[in-house]
């Protein structure tokens, strides 16, 4: 899996922090997404779908392998 984020359509929710903090982050300016690993160990992997599920701004898009 390989994780892509479009930083402009964050909306800052930081729901995919809560889910996947080991993947995500967040600015402390604004609060935008940053991207930890884009390439997650399989462990992590069903965390960082429901993150990309339940983003509200669809910021977030997996590239299974």
């Amino acid at each position: 899996m390989r994780v892509e984020v479009a930083v402009p359509k964050c909306v800052s929710s930081g729901q995919c922090v809560i889910l996947a903090p080991d993947v995500f982050d967040q600015r402390d300016e604004d609060g935008v997404v940053i991207l930890l690993d884009e390439t997650p160990p399989t462990e992590l992997h069903d965390p960082v779908r429901v993150s990309a599920t339940v983003c509200p701004a669809a910021a977030i898009r997996l590239v299974e392998s």
